[in-house]
């Protein structure tokens, strides 16, 4: 993209930037919504100016999810699920709703002998950090439904989770701005 900015267009153009950014992080941080394609065009249109602006928006979008999963409340989550005739997925959030975060995890692996479910629960930061990265993860939520499915389980902590998505998130901004490739 050609654009030039003037005197008489840098306030236009500034606003339509950030109007971009607000638009991304809302997106992203959406249910189902392919939001990161909204970051690569962001991308290819301005290029290595605009990466770390992205980088910092993705990382803001993924943790409002998160915070909307942890802040909302289970009996509504409850509700909603019986609502929707999905008594098995309802039941289960009703047992776990008063539980810890330890107690939730214990929960989850009690009963479990599969070893491949086990090790996720336990490398849980990793298996996130690779859901997140997974091509095609808006078939199961995107970026946006797994961070709020992330909070809502209650058995993320917020600073690790943060830490989590700064590492996930971080190779196509950072080989944007530091090794020039084009998208």
């Amino acid at each position: 993209m050609n654009l030039q900015i003037r005197p008489d267009n840098e306030q236009q153009v500034h606003r339509a930037i950030m109007l971009g950014a607000v638009a991304y992080i809302g997106l992203l941080a959406l249910p189902f919504v392919p939001g990161a394609e909204v970051g690569l065009a962001m991308l290819a249109a301005f290029g290595a100016a605009i990466a770390p602006l992205i980088y910092v928006c993705t990382v803001a979008s993924m943790m409002l999810a998160f915070a909307i999963g942890r802040f909302l409340p289970t009996g509504l989550l409850g509700r909603l699920l019986s609502l929707l005739r999905m008594r098995r997925a309802a039941a289960l959030v009703a047992r776990a709703a008063p539980l810890s975060q330890e107690d939730r995890l214990a929960m989850l692996l009690d009963g479990q002998s599969k070893r491949a479910f086990s090790l996720a629960l336990r490398y849980r930061y990793v298996a996130l950090a690779l859901a997140v990265n997974t091509p095609g993860n808006s078939v199961i939520g995107g970026g946006g439904g797994i961070m709020i499915m992330a909070g809502l389980s209650g058995i993320f902590s917020p600073l690790a989770t943060l830490l989590t998505i700064v590492l996930a998130v971080s190779p196509v901004p950072f080989a944007v701005m530091f090794l020039g490739l084009q998208i």
